[in-house]
């Protein structure tokens, strides 16, 4: 009997949109995004931004930036565009000037200078900011284009989890809130040539 069953083809039923996730299939050939999650900040006309939840770093924001008021918040890969840029999504909300709303309480963005004197003044905590080392980015198309070619599922994250989860494991952990042939990704091997 053969069964009608394609595991690495994605049924999407959400379109993606700002504050959306992107879940990579299991074998996706590329080393940065193998296994991520990517949280979008940005999906319109002119392309999509965003950036990975479970790369982190060793690094500490203070330690990395000059002139950083001392604030002990570790650093995660964001993508591999502008690996020398840093960006941060938080709930400080008007507290920080010139940010963004990404979705209801949670920004992206805003004015540095404003958040080193708020962080000097610990008007800020670690869980309500997160910080980012470069970004991923696609121009006009290319996410929809590699939607079609089955490499990303689109889905949500509660504003918790993407503020304070720094685990390897969400990609699994993710998974585990979608059905059937989803849920089976999580437990394929990282290589199928070594089970």
């Amino acid at each position: 009997m053969e069964l009608n069953i394609d595991f690495f083809k994605i049924d999407q039923k959400r379109k993606p949109a700002k504050g959306k996730i992107l879940i990579s299939e299991p074998y996706l050939g590329d080393q940065f995004f193998e296994r991520s999650v990517i949280y979008l900040v940005e999906h319109n006309e002119k392309g999509s931004v965003g950036y990975v939840l479970n790369k982190p770093t060793k690094l500490i924001v203070d330690e990395v930036i000059d002139d950083f008021p001392s604030f002990r918040s570790q650093l995660s890969l964001g993508g591999p565009v502008s690996p020398n840029t840093l960006h941060y999504i938080h709930t400080l909300g008007s507290l920080l000037p010139e940010c963004e709303e990404i979705q209801k309480g949670l920004y992206w963005g805003g004015n540095f200078e404003e958040l080193k004197f708020l962080i000097k003044r610990q008007a800020v905590n670690i869980d309500q900011i997160r910080f980012f080392i470069g970004y991923s980015g696609w121009s006009v198309g290319q996410l929809e284009r590699e939607l079609t070619e089955n490499s990303w599922l689109v889905g949500e994250l509660e504003n918790s989890m993407i503020l304070k989860n720094f685990d390897e494991e969400l990609w699994k952990k993710t998974l585990q809130n979608f059905d059937h042939k989803y849920k089976l990704w999580a437990n394929f091997p990282e290589n199928p040539g070594m089970n």
